[in-house]
């Protein structure tokens, strides 16, 4: 009997734990993290690990947050679309208050512990979670400028992790900020042209043009290029101690050229499986150039 009841228990415990990681968009939140992580790592004089699990813990929460009241705001949309109809609100798992606790909780988690950071850290965080929720998912079924204010709020951790480190913003936090906010528009726009469909029956216009047409592709491929531009600034030295090495900067050229190719391919296709591969590139895209970034700091 015990060991029946146990095992119900730790049944109980994994989908509650399932449907926090759900309602926190834990893949989402780990991403946002290790962005925050590298811009710490390259905004560092000397490197803490307590700081590094401050930031760490308080971006989760913070991530964590905008999540949860963004799903308790959309709950009646989600349950219209197939991707989204079963997260633990519209599925009838979680309460809504159940949900709101949890995005209270950690909206007060995130922003005390990034206050112990500085107080710089905790103001973009907390600006974050503003953003996010109370303009950027309100406007995503108005208009497709929702993207273009969602960005805001998405290229913040890349930054954060500098302000975490230094206390300070400046031409570096900002080249990064730039470089993350411009990789949004591809990826989101590719993202929005698979899932066109399915946005379209819970009444969201991720799209510029509201279409999967050559409009919408031109202008993936114009913000792709600006995204490349702007990723390799550091290597000119016109960007404070943010710098890039020659070898780096052409790495990270190809790969924006990659991403770019994929672009094009979309233009000329117009179809689903290139802006599939189109979004996949922007993610790998995204990950290694802040390594490269990282790794070319350090060697």
């Amino acid at each position: 009997m015990k060991t029946a009841i146990g095992m119900a228990k730790d049944k109980t415990f994994a989908l509650i734990f399932a449907d926090f990681k759900e309602i926190t968009k834990v893949r989402l939140a780990v991403s946002v993290v290790f962005s925050s992580i590298a811009g710490y790592f390259l905004g560092a004089y000397e490197i803490s690990l307590t700081s590094i699990l401050l930031l760490g813990f308080g971006g989760y929460c913070m991530v964590g947050a905008s999540n949860a009241f963004n799903q308790i705001i959309e709950k009646d949309l989600d349950a219209l679309m197939k991707r989204t109809r079963n997260r633990p609100i519209p599925s009838g798992r979680m309460s809504v208050s159940t949900a709101m606790f949890i995005a209270i909780s950690l909206t007060v988690l995130g922003v005390v512990t990034l206050y112990f950071l500085n107080p710089k850290t905790a103001m973009f965080g907390a600006i974050s979670i503003f953003l996010y929720t109370s303009v950027y998912t309100p406007l995503k079924t108005k208009t497709p400028l929702s993207v273009f204010v969602g960005a805001f709020p998405g290229a913040i951790p890349f930054m954060l992790g500098w302000v975490a480190a230094t206390n300070e913003f400046g031409i570096e936090p900002g080249t990064l900020f730039m470089i993350q906010f411009f990789w949004q528009f591809p990826h989101f726009w590719a993202l929005g042209w698979m899932l066109h469909d399915d946005y379209k029956s819970g009444g969201f216009k991720m799209l510029p043009t509201g279409k999967k047409d050559s409009g919408t592709a031109l202008q993936i491929i114009m913000y792709t290029i600006w995204m490349m531009v702007i990723s390799i600034l550091p290597a000119f030295g016109i960007t404070g101690r943010l710098t890039l090495s020659i070898p780096a900067a052409i790495i990270i050229l190809l790969m924006g050229g990659v991403m770019l190719f994929f672009a094009f391919r979309l233009y000329a296709q117009r179809d689903t499986i290139s802006a599939r591969k189109l979004m996949l590139a922007s993610v790998s895209y995204i990950t290694l150039m802040q390594i490269i970034y990282v790794v070319d700091k350090y060697i």
